[in-house]
């Protein structure tokens, strides 16, 4: 069963240097919590996963701790650009990006094979982009009863997954609700899956178009109440919109960005240095 942990004793356990770390959670439920506790505890050289990287990535980006983004999507919801995700990519402050681009079918497909345990998915997708000949997880396969040529992707098994939930019960049993993404396929592809809840219970009460995750398929627990702010927790909290808006502004510029989070996040972790890279 799960064990129930502090979050950073949870994340120290969990996720190391070098590791591929899926975070996600779609407009709803997305961990923040624990991507700025990893901040804190200096977790580097990651290769991050996630659908759609938003402000939680840029912050991750921006704090120097990834060195690749698997994705098929990036930006700051009804806002616009990454600015710390961009100026990684385009000039490699804090340090260099790699990329791997995909689309949402094709992301979601790698999920899905990972947690069925196959190497790979089928799926009519990526005509028309170049999006395959800049990868080598997108291949093309002939179907062998219709000769139909298909698009293969490769399984995503993350070394760890980390989601944010709103119910834990004492045995590491997990149940979230709402708007939910691939919470289930990315936790079920994962080696390790770290959890963090609004709060434990006693007992899962069901809920119409609940997800439960058994405490089998979870390894770590943390309670974090309030943690996925700025996004929402159905039945719990509500989206913070102008912590998006006010993202823009702060994202855009290296030293904002800096104070931002000594202030908010590391508190006295000095500012990631650039390297002979002016200051924009």
């Amino acid at each position: 069963m799960a064990d129930i942990r502090t979050l950073p004793e949870a994340v120290a356990e969990l996720i190391h240097d070098g590791d591929a770390v899926a975070m996600e959670g779609f407009t709803h439920l997305i961990p923040f919590a624990a991507a700025h506790e990893v901040i804190r505890q200096g977790i580097t050289d990651l290769t991050l996963i996630r659908m759609t990287p938003d402000v939680i990535y840029d912050q991750l980006i921006g704090a120097g701790l990834v060195r690749k983004l698997v994705f098929s999507w990036g930006g700051n919801p009804g806002v616009g650009s990454l600015h710390r995700f961009r100026d990684a990519v385009e000039n490699g402050w804090p340090r260099p990006l790699e990329v791997d681009e995909h689309s949402h079918a094709g992301m979601a497909n790698r999920y899905v094979a990972g947690a069925s345990g196959l190497p790979f998915a089928v799926l009519r997708g990526y005509r028309g982009t170049d999006l395959a000949g800049r990868t080598d997880t997108v291949a093309t396969v002939t179907c062998p009863f219709t000769g139909e040529e298909l698009a293969a992707v490769a399984a995503l098994n993350p070394d760890v997954t980390v989601i944010h939930a709103q119910q834990a019960d004492r045995e590491g049993n997990v149940q979230l609700w709402g708007l939910t993404g691939v919470q289930k396929e990315a936790a079920l592809a994962a080696r390790r899956v770290l959890v963090t809840v609004e709060e434990i219970v006693e007992e899962l009460r069901p809920r119409p178009g609940a997800v439960v995750l058994p405490g089998w398929a979870i390894t770590a627990v943390a309670p974090a109440p309030g943690g996925a702010h700025p996004s929402y927790a159905a039945g719990y909290s509500v989206r913070d919109n102008g912590f998006y808006q006010a993202w823009d502004p702060i994202s855009r510029d290296r030293e904002r960005f800096a104070t931002w989070l000594r202030e908010n996040i590391t508190h006295d972790a000095p500012a990631p240095a650039s390297q002979d890279t002016p200051t924009r």
